[in-house]
């Protein structure tokens, strides 16, 4: 079992930028992939970004490749989303996601390549 508790959300003007991060209380932390999915307010939870147990394989979804960065600290037991250039549309909560299989898979199968879920945490975007 993976605990995972998100942090770093708040409110930010259009442009700005935010890093989230996901601590892991439990479990076996480096042998997952991480990632960050969000969902906004009526719409369904997507996957934003993905990272491979070792931190050597990154994905993104297309409306944040380039703005956002994801990075891991096995040492630390954390992963982070740099989030630049935000916009309005960046607007969600925020879930952090553990999976025993890829990134990769995270990417292509969406929630269904994830084993385990943070509660999450907002992001606000003004114009």
């Amino acid at each position: 079992q993976v605990q995972l508790v998100e942090s770093g959300g708040g409110l930010v003007q259009a442009g700005a930028s935010l890093r989230l991060a996901c601590a892991a209380s439990s479990g076996t932390f480096s042998s997952n992939s991480m990632g960050w999915f969000r969902q906004a307010p009526g719409k369904e939870r997507d996957f934003v970004s993905a990272i491979n147990w070792s931190g050597g394989s990154t994905y993104y979804s297309d409306s944040v490749k380039g703005r956002f960065t994801i990075s891991r600290d096995n040492a630390k037991r954390t992963v982070y989303l740099e989030m630049s250039s935000l916009k309005t549309e960046d607007t969600a909560v925020y879930y952090c996601a553990a999976g025993l299989a890829s990134g990769a898979t995270m990417r292509l199968s969406g929630e269904r390549g994830v084993d385990y879920w943070g509660k999450g945490t907002l992001v606000t975007v003004s114009s």
